[in-house]
């Protein structure tokens, strides 16, 4: 999954500085309340939360796909697939567990979720098994590539959809950005580090690892790349930007193309 960055809150040396005794009202105002931490801002809501809503949905479509196609998963649904076959329940149901526990993992890390966190381990799963349950394995073999593809283009818009939106990242993509925060590595080598670690569990459980993998790693950060400028969502103050100069920009685009790399 594409990888984003959490919204953080603002520390005390960035709230605006007041007197000596601040007044109820001052206070309260420094501080974000728990709907502002969630949501990080709230600017263009009406747009952002139903792109969210409907980037998730393609991206676990997508992942559906990728599974009827037969030619290999992702890495992190090579081991829920694994989990699947060892241990029973759905695809996307170990998909919703394992995004929940690794959520879990936030808490050490002081990763700070956004409600596209929350909406991702609830939506993904299911729109997974939803797709799985209406659409099946194609008998050849030029069909099932032709599925492959288009589940990692989806999969690429549905990343820009969701990632553009602003509103947190995924259970996975947090524990990588966390990790990076936290120890200071190389965000490339902890993200490949914790796949190769799920996708060598996951083919030891059975799942199925092939030319999609291979398709799906080289192609996910250009489309991803690709999409992201499409769908990313200016901040309020890069919107005002935008208008003054009646041209959008890149840089909305630009810092979520950041986050994602």
């Amino acid at each position: 999954m594409a990888t984003t960055s959490a919204l953080p809150s603002p520390s005390p040396s960035e709230c605006p500085s007041g007197p000596a005794s601040p007044s109820p009202a001052a206070g309260a105002a420094a501080r974000p309340g728990p709907l502002l931490r969630l949501l990080g801002d709230t600017h263009a809501l009406g747009r952002r939360l139903p792109q969210l809503v409907v980037g998730l949905a393609l991206y676990g479509g997508s992942m559906g796909l990728m599974l009827r196609s037969g030619l290999g998963l992702d890495p992190w649904d090579v081991f829920h697939q694994g989990l699947q076959g060892s241990f029973g329940l759905s695809v996307g149901a170990w998909v919703t567990i394992c995004g929940a526990l690794v959520l879990l993992l936030w808490i050490p890390l002081r990763q700070l979720p956004g409600v596209g966190t929350v909406a991702n381990v609830l939506l993904i799963g299911a729109a997974m098994d939803l797709t799985l349950r209406f659409v099946g394995t194609p008998g050849a073999l030029p069909l099932r590539i032709l599925l492959m593809v288009t589940a990692i283009v989806l999969n690429g818009l549905a990343t820009g959809l969701y990632i553009g939106a602003r509103l947190g990242p995924g259970p996975r993509d947090g524990l990588m950005t966390g990790l990076h925060r936290r120890t200071g590595g190389s965000l490339r080598l902890i993200r490949t580090g914790i796949e190769l670690l799920v996708l060598a569990v996951g083919v030891l459980l059975g799942g199925t690892a092939g030319v999609g993998t291979v398709a799906y790693a080289l192609a996910i950060g250009p489309l991803a790349q690709f999409f992201l400028p499409w769908f990313t969502v200016p901040t309020a103050e890069q919107a005002g930007q935008v208008g003054k100069v009646g041209k959008v920009g890149g840089a909305g685009a630009a810092g979520a193309a950041g986050a994602a790399g």
